[in-house]
């Protein structure tokens, strides 16, 4: 084993010199934060709010028409054949408004998706500024098994979109 030791020790030299050499620099980006808080995104979801929200509240109005007949039908002072024919347009109605609900979530799904894709740009090109700009050899991404808080960035990107965000607002305001 004495002969094998210096050959040992010139082999850990070799391996551990590159290694501290240069120090790995990572970081790591919550998304679903991201995702949750940047403006841009928030601004999006205001947008989809105004579109949606004009069926939103026909369906919610429908609701209400459905919820009183069916009011009316449980105090059982109808003739049989009104009774028949109300508890009809009732079950006819429950069903229009479940296929809207259904549709308009479907759509709404699909949009925030479209919402999501125009900004992924915009979020990839923040991280590699910030990696960049803070020398960071290495970003990682939600999802991960374990980061160690010390490593997040997720704050300095947010703060990134921000500028941005309030940079675009004021481009457009000037024109």
């Amino acid at each position: 084993m004495k002969r094998f030791a210096p050959i040992l020790l010139m082999l850990f030299v070799f391996v551990a010199a590159p290694a501290t050499a240069q120090q790995l620099r990572v970081g790591y980006v919550d998304m679903k934060q991201v995702l949750d808080n940047a403006p841009q995104v928030l601004a999006g979801r205001d947008k989809l709010d105004l579109e949606f929200r004009p069926r939103n509240e026909t369906i919610e109005f429908q609701e209400r028409q459905a919820q009183t007949m069916d009011d009316r039908l449980q105090m059982g002072n109808l003739a049989e054949d009104a009774r028949i024919r109300l508890d009809r347009e009732v079950r006819e109605m429950r069903r229009n408004v479940n296929r809207q609900k259904e549709d308009l979530r479907d759509e709404l799904s699909f949009r925030r998706t479209e919402e999501v894709q125009k900004l992924e740009n915009q979020i990839n090109e923040a991280v590699q500024e910030i990696a960049r700009e803070n020398g960071y050899d290495l970003i990682l991404s939600s999802p991960v098994v374990y980061a160690d808080p010390s490593l997040d960035i997720t704050q300095l990107i947010l703060d990134q979109l921000r500028l941005e965000y309030e940079a675009d607002k004021r481009e457009q305001s000037l024109r």
